[in-house]
């Protein structure tokens, strides 16, 4: 009691027949199909059974039981343990993939700071160089004080227009109250006559 049969349309030989499905299309009941260039229900059957470890896996996992699966109790055992052990693979795999990735900024951090260490010594040592370097700055302004000192220290020339030029220097009459280093200090008796006798003398001149 079929309505129809759905099928692709190349004939299938069979015993005593060219066409197995020819009575059907005779009927009217034939559907045809088309095939996909490439897969097949024999091959898909084929790499199942082939694969068949790795098909019961997949489906315990997607929520299968053993029974539905008609798998042993020691294989469901088997295929749970291989199933845990690819997860804590998958789980070291992805560790060792972040720790690449950790190691990998690391040393470009760590590059980056060696560049930026050598931009700044190289930049002070050319301050450096400049302060007191052969002409650095330093050595200008310490050649600077170093002659003012001396400019300060030395003495003073007379102009050329000077009036006393060529004159021999004269000593100025001491003081009497300067007293050679040859003769002692005068008593106090013979300083105030002296005095008194300068002031007679003084008298004198008016």
């Amino acid at each position: 009691q079929i309505d129809f049969v759905a099928h692709d349309d190349i004939p299938y030989s069979s015993a005593g027949s060219d066409d197995v499905y020819k009575h059907i299309k005779e009927a009217g009941m034939f559907v045809p199909t088309q095939r996909t260039e490439g897969i097949s229900t024999s091959d898909i059957i084929t790499r199942i059974v082939r694969d068949y470890d790795v098909y019961a896996r997949r489906n315990l996992q997607r929520g299968y039981t053993a029974k539905e699966l008609n798998v042993s109790f020691i294989n469901e055992k088997k295929y749970r343990f291989q199933n845990q052990v690819d997860k804590m693979k998958e789980k070291v795999k992805n560790v060792e993939e972040k720790s690449k990735e950790f190691v990998y900024k690391v040393e470009e951090k760590s590059h980056d700071l060696i560049q930026k260490w050598e931009e700044k010594s190289r930049e002070f040592i050319g301050n450096f160089l400049e302060l007191f370097g052969p002409d650095g700055a330093w050595k200008q302004m310490f050649q600077e004080r170093s002659g003012r000192m001396l400019q300060a220290f030395s003495p003073r020339q007379s102009p050329n227009s000077s009036p006393t030029r060529g004159r021999s220097p004269s000593r100025s009459p001491s003081p009497p109250w300067v007293f050679s280093k040859a003769s002692p200090p005068p008593s106090p008796k013979a300083a105030s006559a002296s005095l008194s006798s300068m002031s007679e003398g003084d008298e004198d001149e008016k």
